[in-house]
């Protein structure tokens, strides 16, 4: 029997409402709550009549997605489901209420199973409101299906991408057709794989959620602890972000003259001295292939609770990806512009 991880919390079944609770507490200028719908987190800054809302969300655990990137310029509300499970539709439909300005709804979040069953749920309760939903789903990880059955792939750290560019799609007051057509660009144009050191525990049960040797590293493995694609002997920094910008590269197809964005995410547990070793090298591997870098976040940005491990994402932008992406925005975790 492995021993119990050690976490700082009350009780497993509370951790997520006493998150929020704290959330809420912490940034009361730029969130707040639907009453009676306590999981249903609410842009102060945000909707506004005439603008297409945009609502995210899917399970807790990932912080600061999403609820870090919901505020004025970005998402306007985060549906909050349980610990890596989705949101059920109720909390969905009271986002969509609260957030409808008269242009329409954009619903978008991780292509999991359950989060696309009861968004999609949550779309036909709108409807029964006058409410016209559209969902865009996210599918960034490179690594969770063939490049020939994208539409199957998981949305992971470069959600953090998809979202800004929609997000100001819907700021700059385009229509439904138009931010979803921008959220669908963004989403072909990010590119993330992930690699995993260790393993997180859930509040509930605090043991581990999947075992891997003390040596050992898995490349591609899910923001849930889903299989990855190769799992073998720890490599070194440079190694170990060459695999996963070599199978990136394949997809993006770059060209000398390109530009992109980076992210370098934190699973977790994973500190930012390394997280800044991988960004070196993501930097050497593409100025030797004459792609410039326009933007760089390295951080926590989409983790898997206390997980060791780190994605790179790459967005390949255009000119107008890059206008959304340095239009300004206000959240309670993220700022830009």
């Amino acid at each position: 029997m492995p021993v119990q991880t050690k976490k700082i919390i009350n009780d497993g079944n509370r951790a997520v409402d006493e998150m929020l609770e704290g959330i809420l507490a912490a940034h009361p200028r730029h969130l707040t709550s639907v009453d009676g719908s306590p999981r249903s987190i609410i842009a102060r800054d945000g909707p506004r009549p005439g603008k297409v809302g945009l609502v995210i969300g899917g399970g807790s655990g990932h912080e600061p997605t999403f609820l870090g990137f919901v505020g004025k310029g970005l998402a306007d509300a985060a549906a909050v489901g349980n610990v890596f499970a989705s949101p059920p539709p109720d909390p969905i439909l009271a986002c969509a209420k609260a957030v409808s300005g008269g242009a329409g709804v954009l619903f978008m979040y991780g292509n999991y199973a359950g989060d696309v069953m009861n968004f999609d749920m949550a779309a036909e309760m709108a409807a029964m409101d006058d409410i016209e939903v559209r969902t865009v789903l996210t599918t960034d990880d490179v690594a969770s299906a063939p490049r020939d059955e994208r539409r199957k792939r998981r949305g992971v750290a470069g959600n953090f991408f998809i979202f800004k560019a929609a997000g100001a799609a819907c700021d700059l007051m385009l229509s439904l057709d138009e931010v979803e057509r921008v959220a669908r660009k963004a989403n072909d144009r990010t590119f993330t794989m992930g690699v995993a050191l260790s393993p997180c525990s859930l509040p509930q049960t605090r043991r581990p959620n999947f075992e891997i040797g003390a040596d050992e590293m898995e490349i591609g493995m899910g923001i849930h602890g889903e299989p990855g694609i190769a799992r073998g002997k720890l490599g070194t920094a440079d190694e170990i972000t060459d695999e996963m910008l070599d199978k990136i590269f394949a997809e993006m197809a770059p060209k000398r003259g390109d530009k992109v964005a980076v992210l370098i995410n934190s699973l977790g547990s994973t500190p930012l001295m390394e997280l800044y070793i991988m960004n070196r090298r993501v930097k050497q591997r593409l100025d030797a292939i004459g792609v410039s870098v326009h933007a760089t976040w390295v951080g926590n940005y989409c983790t898997s609770l206390e997980m060791a491990g780190a994605s790179v994402t790459l967005f390949h932008l255009d000119e107008e990806l890059q206008a959304m992406l340095d239009h300004p925005c206000d959240c309670a975790m993220f700022r830009a512009g």
